[in-house]
């Protein structure tokens, strides 16, 4: 481990410092680490990955902490294809795949950081990666028992990739590592294919990638609960995305992305994160965020809420819409079908449902590949693919993903939403400033579909109830409370 250079406001280390520091420490009990959960489902994965591309070396790195400003970083969130083939959550490491002697397969390494514990200075010396700043590594022999996978020290990855070069062609996966990728000589299509396989792995998911939704989905449910509850005391859109993000925190490992609390018009806005406005008393909430779970595996679910607890004629009227195209969405998830599908049913819904409002003259003439003029009002499609990334499988052909067929095993949001901007005049201005998305998480199964979020209400009079209640809860424990001295 090198060590990283003083702070401008650090003082110097005395060598009767340093040498009162490397003493006196009871010596590591050496306690064996526990194979991580799911540690054959990682091997078999990078078995998978071995029979894709036999003969060739494959570097997949998971990437390092990000600078926020100065010297402060931003939380480190493991690489997901990393993590996906190892299982390991930890910066810096690199997962190296180099053809076996025998021919017929490879032999993997993940070289990470070595944990010195007190024999070396850097444990108090160095405020990156030093014990005593930021908390031990698990060095090479417990990452070894950890994730069933040969260890070496990061130092020694220079030269080993360049040797492993030296002897068989290559693929590393892009973009995640800026030092690994100025060293690596660029090779656009065999590295793509590298990132497609690696994407079109998780497109059916295992058993126990499903559960790990489930939980996800859970945490999520608790915490649009939180934010219901909340709902009196909500001042700011601000206080609604902490309210969510600390159950994210307290029962999962972050957000699985930036939260989006849009209140009134900015709803209309569809990735409003900087949640900054001052929530009116008759508008509408659209939360759409997700809890990532301690394995990385994330929800993302959406909910438009009335803040008083009661929609306006209007509000309903439009949310009633995209309800109805929703339903129409997840009658077309089953397998056999087409990825697009749900899309087509929901965008019908919506197309036909704006000319009944007198938005649009001719739902007909809308829905045509050559005009899509209801996109003016609906913007996006319904599905994504949900996994370890919010937009899971992104490097996937377009033949096995957005023009594939539904297979039991995936797991997908349907979305279906309607945005009617402030300034837009082919809107009645009555509905102009309302913007409604309903989104759930849907497992497609061997006979049909299930919705993995469907605990959360959706119909507008289960939203209603749903908020009126959690209000009536909050005016009792006010009432509860006892005077103020």
């Amino acid at each position: 481990m090198s060590e990283q250079p003083a702070a401008s406001h650090d003082t110097g280390t005395p060598e009767n410092l340093l040498r009162f520091m490397m003493s006196g420490w009871a010596t590591p009990p050496g306690t064996p680490a526990s194979p991580v959960e799911g540690i054959e489902r990682f091997a078999a994965r990078r078995a998978e990955l071995s029979r894709a591309f036999p003969g060739e070396t494959i570097v997949v790195p998971t990437g390092h902490e990000k600078t926020r400003a100065n010297d402060t970083g931003y939380r480190f969130r493991p690489g997901t294809e990393f993590s996906y083939l190892t299982g390991n959550l930890e910066p810096d490491n690199v997962l190296l795949l180099v053809p076996n002697a025998a021919g017929d397969g490879h032999d993997a390494t993940l070289y990470c950081e070595p944990n010195p514990g007190k024999t070396d200075k850097t444990f108090f010396t160095d405020r990156v990666k030093g014990e005593l700043w930021v908390g031990p590594r698990l060095g090479l022999p417990q990452t070894r028992q950890r994730y069933g996978i040969a260890t070496k020290s990061l130092a020694d990855l220079s030269n080993d990739v360049t040797e492993a070069l030296g002897r068989a062609p290559y693929r590393a996966l892009r973009g995640i590592d800026p030092e690994l990728d100025a060293v690596l000589p660029v090779q656009a299509e065999r590295d793509a294919e590298l990132a497609t396989k690696l994407s079109e792995m998780r497109l059916i998911k295992d058993e126990h990638e499903v559960r790990e939704l489930r939980r996800a989905i859970a945490a999520t449910h608790h915490a649009f609960d939180d934010v219901v509850r909340a709902l009196p005391d909500a001042e700011t859109e601000r206080y609604v995305e902490g309210v969510f993000n600390l159950r994210a925190r307290v029962e999962g490992n972050d957000v699985g992305y930036n939260t989006i609390a849009a209140s009134g018009p900015n709803a209309c806005t569809l990735h409003w994160t900087r949640n900054d406005r001052r929530i009116g008393e008759n508008e509408l909430l659209l939360l759409d965020a997700g809890v990532e779970a301690e394995t990385l595996y994330t929800a993302d679910i959406t909910r438009t809420i009335p803040i008083s607890g009661r929609f306006t004629p209007e509000q309903r009227e439009i949310y009633e819409l995209v309800f109805a195209a929703q339903e129409a969405a997840l009658a077309k998830c089953a397998p056999g079908n087409d990825f697009l599908d749900p899309n087509r049913a929901a965008m019908e819904v919506l197309a036909n449902g704006l000319e009944q409002l007198g938005i649009i003259s001719s739902a007909e003439e809308a829905l045509r590949d050559e005009n899509m003029f209801y996109k003016r009002y609906s913007l996006h499609n319904v599905s994504h693919m949900l996994g370890l990334d919010v937009h899971d499988c992104a490097a996937a052909r377009a033949e096995t993903y957005k023009l594939g067929k539904l297979e039991a095993g995936m797991v997908l949001t349907v979305e279906p939403g309607l945005y009617f901007q402030l300034d837009d005049l082919t809107v009645p201005a009555r509905y102009r400033g309302i913007g409604v998305r309903i989104e759930d998480d849907v497992l497609i199964t061997p006979d049909g579909v299930e919705n993995l979020s469907a605990a959360i209400p959706r119909a507008a009079d289960d939203v209603e109830a749903w908020v009126s209640s959690s209000a009536g809860a909050a005016s009792s424990r006010e009432a509860a409370r006892p005077p103020s001295r």
